[in-house]
């Protein structure tokens, strides 16, 4: 038999937080039976991978998201739905999924993401997993609470309609999945029927791909003085830019105060003007977009991850300490990560306490190496991709009649 699975994002290439674990989920699922792809492109660029989706997937619908913002804003206060899942309402995806369901013998579903829950209709008697990655409700209170003004009225009504939202797809699943313990246990807390099925599936890391043996370190980066810092990310999603200002403003002036040629490098798509002003200035770099992170990484001394609003498993720390970097961090962002604080990283609890971590390593180098090999033994020993899905074939029931364990 035969496996949908939808996504809110093209899951090519694998190089932002999701579309990693997208990826690596849809190879994994590729392996156990023919899979049906639906999902979206965010920018033109997506479409440049279209032809590695369909190498990989039986049958496939890549649309272009047309509808804006605006829009969608609109829309969801007319419907009395989370923006979120408006701005994912598409016809001809609904239509493809329906189409499928009918030529096709689908015996699973698989969810990435709840902005996709929204095709499975109410007859489907497959089975159905609901990755949710995180509890996005959660992250939309926490932005509302620290706003002010309108946006943050409606961060406060994304937050309540998405987590009756996540109610509703989590009784509807036949497993629900976060990808961390801490996310798990939250979304227990705060809405799941005691009766729903709630797992953590964590995220893994390509060792092989972030090994720093085979790595050139970016030419430009490495050339500069002075102890170099590097936060890794899509530059235009929120928790990101918190972070980076947070670090621009409030950690880097109390590094360079002790280490004067100190700077801070953040490389990911999509930076705002709020950051891409500070570029050139007071040891801040601003990369942007490049073709390759793991050069960037080589070059670095340390990685700097000073998230305040964090969800689940961050990809930026795995791929970071695989590459054998020391990595100071929020406890938000070693969240989900059971490595050591003081042996695999360094945690800071407050700003303080991050910039003292970052002038420690960087004053004894002989520890910062220490803490770098340590990192990256331990992504070795337990962060694999074929450990963090073991459980994939079961959820799938891959073991009962309908789907079977080869394609």
């Amino acid at each position: 038999m035969e496996i949908l699975f939808l996504a809110h994002r093209i899951p090519f290439p694998p190089d932002r937080g999701d579309k990693i674990r997208s990826h690596h989920i849809l190879k994994a699922l590729a392996r156990l039976a023919p899979v049906h792809v639906g999902c979206f492109a965010d920018d033109p660029a997506d479409r440049d991978s279209e032809s590695d989706l369909a190498a990989l997937a039986a049958s496939h619908l890549l649309l272009d998201r047309t509808k804006t913002l605006a829009l969608a804003g609109i829309e969801a206060l007319a419907r009395g739905r989370p923006l979120s899942i408006t701005a994912f309402h598409d016809a001809r995806m609904a239509r493809w999924v329906s189409e499928t369901l009918r030529t096709r013998p689908i015996a699973g579903i698989y969810l990435f993401s709840g902005q996709v829950a929204q095709y499975v209709p109410a007859e489907f008697a497959g089975r159905v997993i609901a990755d949710l990655v995180d509890v996005d409700s959660a992250k939309f209170e926490a932005y509302g609470a620290k706003g002010r003004g309108p946006r943050a009225w409606m961060e406060r009504r994304e937050g309540r309609l998405l987590a009756r939202e996540e109610a509703d797809i989590a009784r509807r699943a036949d497993a629900t999945l976060l990808v961390s313990d801490a996310e798990a246990r939250l979304f227990r807390e705060r809405r799941a029927d005691p009766s729903c099925r709630v797992e953590a599936m964590g995220n893994g890391i390509d060792s092989d791909l972030f090994d720093p043996a085979g790595i050139t370190p970016e030419p430009r980066m490495a050339d500069m003085t002075g102890p170099r810092l590097i936060f890794t990310g899509q530059m235009d999603y929120a928790p990101n830019v918190a972070a980076v200002k947070r670090a621009i403003e409030r950690i880097m002036p109390a590094v360079r105060t002790r280490f004067p040629d100190a700077s801070l490098h953040v490389v990911g798509r999509n930076p705002p003007p709020a950051l891409t002003a500070h570029h050139g200035r007071d040891g801040i770099h601003i990369w942007g977009r490049v073709d390759d992170v793991r050069p960037f990484l080589a070059a670095a001394d340390m990685a700097l991850v000073p998230l305040e609003i964090a969800r689940g498993v961050q990809n930026k720390v795995l791929e970071a300490m695989s590459m054998g970097l020391p990595v100071v961090l929020s406890s938000g962002a070693a969240t989900g990560i059971p490595a050591e604080d003081g042996r695999d990283f360094l945690v800071g609890e407050n700003d303080t306490a991050l910039a003292e971590a970052v002038c420690a390593l960087a004053a004894d180098p002989v520890r910062a190496k220490m803490i770098g090999h340590a990192a990256r033994a331990w992504i070795e020993a337990h962060a694999g991709w074929d450990a963090a899905l073991a459980a994939l074939p079961g959820l799938m029931g891959c073991n009962a009649p309908g789907l079977s364990d080869a394609a």
